[in-house]
């Protein structure tokens, strides 16, 4: 019975779509791909939020696929994992380590990702310090974010690793969070390492001070949008085709709302479709470097 209803459910759907003006190809997915399509973020918990964060986006999928977007709560990234694994949904807006993660535990695959140009880690010190690369922070105090943070933990930790230090014994490391900023303006601090725009927060806090970047990384790959490895390929193929077609559509979707226009619209990001597992080997490799477990 379950069954007869789901597949009624996915006609009517289809039926529905075929009617709308401007509408491409939503009747094909809806042929494909399960309606509602069910999807998570790992950044945010409680249904509130989550619609409040995608309703626009929500509504430009089903106007450009004919597939109901069907948000789905969850409370970290370990039930995110769980709930790829066993099909509870078939896509997951993660970050890159979430996606390190759940590509260990069960086959997925990428839809999209949130390319941001400025995405990446630097190392900052007050301008009179005599401090000049990573290897002169042996025996200083490093302020980080939060734990787990990819430009903000992750990353620091292998730039610092990868210039010859030991950081569980040539640096005293302090996991500072939101406070990493004071921390470094207020000189309890020798160095702070985070992310690439952090900068402009310690200008914001300090406008009289000096500070210089003494390293920086390369660009890391973006926020990736994963499906659920057990997603019928027709289906992969058909949203990937269907919202690559329609990418500035959605986008303008995405960043209307107050959360997503501070998280990606104000970082000079944009949607790619060119992302593939490979790319995400970096991240993984900087897990390893710094010692760090999944």
């Amino acid at each position: 019975m379950r069954h007869l209803m789901f597949s009624l459910a996915i006609t009517g759907a289809a039926v529905a779509t075929l009617s709308a003006p401007g509408v491409q190809a939503s009747d094909d997915l809806a042929d494909v791909c399960p309606n509602p399509i069910r999807m998570a973020d790992t950044g945010i918990e409680g249904m509130g939020p989550l619609k409040e964060a995608f309703g626009p986006f929500a509504d430009a999928f089903k106007e450009t696929t004919g597939l109901t977007l069907e948000m789905f709560s969850l409370s970290n990234r370990t039930a995110a994992g769980t709930a790829l694994q066993y099909d509870d949904v078939e896509l997951v807006f993660a970050g890159p380590s979430e996606f390190v993660l759940f590509d260990r535990d069960s086959d997925i695959e990428i839809l999209f990702a949130i390319e941001r140009p400025h995405y990446g880690s630097s190392f900052y010190v007050p301008a009179d310090s005599d401090i000049e690369s990573l290897a002169d922070l042996k025996g200083k105090r490093v302020a980080l974010k939060d734990t787990g943070s990819t430009s903000g933990h992750i990353f620091p930790s292998q730039m610092m690793v990868d210039a010859g230090l030991d950081i569980k014994r040539d640096v005293e490391v302090i996991m500072a969070g939101d406070a990493r900023i004071a921390a470094l303006v207020n000189g309890d601090v020798a160095a702070m390492g985070g992310g690439n725009r952090d900068i402009e927060e310690i200008e914001e806090m300090d406008p009289d001070g000096d500070y210089r970047v003494i390293a920086s990384s390369d660009v890391l790959p973006g926020d990736p949008v994963v499906m659920r490895g057990s997603l019928d390929s027709d289906c992969k193929t058909a949203l990937r085709e269907t919202l690559e077609d329609n990418s500035d559509v959605l986008w303008e979707a995405l960043v209307a709302t107050e959360r997503n226009e501070d998280k990606f619209l104000n970082r000079d990001s944009s949607l790619g479709f060119d992302r593939t597992a490979a790319d995400y080997e970096v991240i993984k490799r900087a897990y390893e470097a710094a010692g760090i477990e999944l």
